[in-house]
């Protein structure tokens, strides 16, 4: 049979492009979307047998439709699991002297989920190519009732603080739904949409720290801060709910496989640690101020903000602001480049850095407010540029792989093997950020009484990203241009 070989764009990490060849495709009219479901309703097992997003004829007559309806379903069920993830930084707010925890406690407690989320980010992005993303989505949502149901049985006054630090672990567990939604949704779309999907897919999965928030002061300001499992009997419905709809409504994806040495592949390579030393910047700060952000309020201005109740009514504004702004991030990544918007998004983030700096030590809370709400804004920007990233570094190693003389079969497979590998690798380790803000606050504030060193020391390491992103990718591209 013969074939026609049609020409891709592939950008450059700088965010330019250059021509490849791409693999060969069939000639003649595009092949029909097709599924093992039954005709008349989709079955529990569906699977898309032919998927070729860089298609552009199949992209606009099927692939379009079939990647929205998948993304929606993966938003919800990241969603859910973004917000079982934060419960725990809503917990704390009700944890009132009956617990007996002082503010040391309370910051583990914040810690732990981030740490276990970080952990699990990496087995459940391989999960995705060993089950396929439909299966995974609905497995991952079941598994959430653990943490739940845990919750709800064992919070109370008396209980005993390694009870606690379970919970919180357990709850962990919804951070690694993010990773494997992204290397789900990841393989999706083809490379001119793919910030702007991860974009969308990241910041609705996000916006649950507000959303979970949001429900946590629905409580507080109702029932009183003597009721956190009333919390509970909101998301445990909406766990099963995501289950029921990622398994009605989404399909496996074929050829998405581990390849064996993928992730050891991508680990020894120098720009996945770069873009991982990237991402702890943008979305560990993003999660780490998100459970931090009420507790830093209460202390730091402890005059104002006297009771839980008063200091929810302003944390989920960080989180709901960093999320919403996500798939902008995302969208200015796919137009100017990834590392562009990346170094951009750091060297603001210093600057605010500096505001909270100023506010802290000349204890004004508007400038507090302000620096802070504009330091997870430019957290979402930075998010959605780096993990456009990722995709865009790596396939332009695929083409340097043709450039040698690499089959542009093989050098596309491992492209996208690489890419789902280090979208796990980051994720972890992205996310140990989380943990590193909570335990710089928590000793900034035991040594000082004070958020502010904890917040030099930020300001140190975006500046340090601003540098690391504009030297590594942002110059030569410019360069060459």
């Amino acid at each position: 049979m013969s074939s026609t070989e049609t020409t891709t764009t592939v950008p450059r990490p700088g965010g330019a492009a250059d021509p490849v060849a791409s693999t060969p495709t069939v000639p003649g009219p595009v092949a029909a979307y097709s599924s093992t479901a039954p005709t008349g309703r989709r079955a529990r097992a569906a699977r898309i047998d032919d998927w070729r997003p860089e298609d552009e004829r199949f992209w606009v007559t099927t692939g379009a439709r079939v990647a929205r309806r998948n993304l929606a379903c993966s938003i919800f069920s990241e969603h859910i699991g973004f917000c079982v993830w934060s419960l725990w930084s809503i917990f704390v707010l009700f944890l009132g002297p009956d617990y007996g925890l002082d503010p040391g406690k309370k910051f583990l407690l914040t810690s732990i989920p981030s740490a276990v989320g970080a952990l699990l980010r990496v087995p459940y992005t391989l999960a995705v190519a060993r089950f396929g993303g439909r299966t995974w989505t609905v497995v991952s949502a079941l598994v959430l009732l653990i943490p739940t149901l845990f919750a709800a049985a064992t919070i109370r006054p008396g209980v005993s603080f390694t009870t606690l630090l379970i919970g919180a672990a357990l709850a962990g567990i919804g951070g690694g739904n993010f990773s494997s939604s992204m290397a789900n949704i990841e393989s999706f779309y083809p490379m001119r949409l793919k910030g702007w999907a991860l974009g969308m897919n990241a910041g609705g999965g996000n916006l649950g720290v507000a959303v979970a928030q949001l429900v946590g002061l629905g409580v507080l300001a109702t029932a009183g801060a003597t009721h956190p499992r009333l919390i509970l009997a909101v998301f445990i419905p909406l766990i099963v709910v995501s289950a029921l709809a990622s398994a009605r409504f989404m399909d496996n994806l074929p050829g998405v496989r581990n390849e064996p040495r993928a992730m050891r592949d991508a680990a020894r390579r120098g720009h996945t640690w770069i873009i991982c030393g990237l991402y702890i910047c943008t979305f560990g700060s993003f999660i780490g101020f998100a459970f931090a952000f009420g507790q830093v309020l209460q202390i730091e201005f402890a005059d104002t903000f006297d009771s839980p109740v008063k200091a929810a009514y302003l944390t989920f504004l960080g989180p709901l602001v960093g999320s919403l702004i996500r798939p902008v991030g995302g969208r200015l990544a796919d137009r100017f480049g990834g590392a562009t918007v990346s170094s951009g998004a750091f060297a603001t983030m210093a600057v605010g850095g500096l505001g909270i700096v100023a506010a802290t030590g000349s204890g004004s809370l508007p400038l507090f407010l302000v620096a802070f709400l504009a330091l997870f804004a430019l957290t979402g920007i930075g998010n959605g540029s780096v993990y456009k990233l990722i995709p865009t570094v790596f396939r332009a190693m695929a083409v340097d792989d043709v450039a040698v003389g690499i089959d542009p079969i093989v050098a596309d497979r491992r492209a996208r093997q690489r890419t789902r590998a280090v979208i796990g690798i980051a994720g972890a380790v992205g996310t140990f950020g989380g943990v590193l803000i909570n335990v710089a606050l928590r000793q900034s504030f035991l040594a000082t009484g004070s958020a502010r060193t904890a917040f030099v020391g930020f300001v140190g390491a975006y500046a340090l990203s601003a540098v690391v992103a504009w030297v590594v990718y942002v110059r030569p591209e410019r360069r060459s241009s």
